[in-house]
């Protein structure tokens, strides 16, 4: 179990964003923001750099082909021509930009909205990227949401849900075709409000699977329960409960114990 650093991109700043907020209309009025950093996304790759923190994701949160997507693009260019193979990326990726990421300097691509088509799993998609990059450069994100009892992979900027259900079976159907899972719990996501274990459970069951929680950490107290409750096998990332993003946790204590 380690910690795994985020940069998160809107608008071509860094941001931590209530991720449920996130819409392709209404401009800004209809995202919550809960911080806007005034430096920009190099800064806090050589932050973590000299954290001798690893494995971290830059996460494009704009709509592939706006200008706004192209600003987020800027940002990333420079965090991964600094640090090559530091740091995977998501966000609008797909078959056509996926390589120009690796060539840029990612260690990996991390897709969701691709893999999907009409809420359900696009498996030539899938293939594709795979025959492209190999799965040893493919992370993918089934982040969730929760709909009655069961969680279900949400893409489009977590706005659509599919039919997809987190599950063993859906995860280990992905492993054929990746290294790695992200999975934003999105319903907590940006909120401090505390993770959802069942999430949390589930990834921490599954043996030989690396996969990177998201979601709700507000306390070290959350962060033991990802350790306890996953089993010490899901790495985590925090965001907004962090100090360097208005947060309380502190992000040195944290890479002490979890790098």
């Amino acid at each position: 179990m380690r910690f795994r650093p985020c940069i998160d991109i809107h608008d071509g700043k860094v941001k931590q964003i209530v991720g449920g907020s996130l819409s392709d209309t209404g401009g800004l009025k209809n995202v919550t923001e809960n911080y806007v950093s005034c430096s920009g996304a190099e800064y806090y790759a050589s932050l973590y750099e000299s954290l001798g923190l690893k494995g971290g994701h830059i996460i494009l949160l704009n709509r592939y082909g706006t200008d706004e997507y192209a600003a987020d693009i800027r940002q990333a260019e420079r965090v991964l021509s600094l640090y090559p193979g530091r740091f995977q990326i998501g966000g609008g990726i797909t078959c056509d930009n996926a390589e120009s990421m690796i060539d840029m300097g990612a260690s990996h691509v991390i897709v969701t909205s691709y893999v999907f088509r009409d809420g359900r799993i696009y498996y030539e998609n899938l293939r594709k990227l795979t025959y492209i990059l190999g799965k040893e450069h493919i992370v993918i994100d089934l982040s969730c949401r929760k709909q009655d009892d069961d969680y279900y992979v949400v893409t489009d900027r977590w706005q659509k849900f599919t039919d997809v259900r987190l599950s063993k079976d859906t995860i280990n159907i992905f492993t054929e075709y990746c290294s790695e899972f992200l999975v934003h719990a999105v319903d907590v996501e940006g909120k401090a409000s505390g993770i959802e274990e069942n999430v949390v459970s589930l990834l921490g069951n599954m043996k030989d699977v690396s996969a990177t929680y998201a979601g709700g950490i507000a306390s070290y107290d959350d962060i033991e329960k990802i350790c306890d409750i996953g089993n010490e096998r899901v790495d985590f990332t925090v965001g907004s409960a962090l100090d360097i993003f208005g947060g309380t946790l502190s992000l040195n204590d944290i890479a002490k114990k979890y790098c």
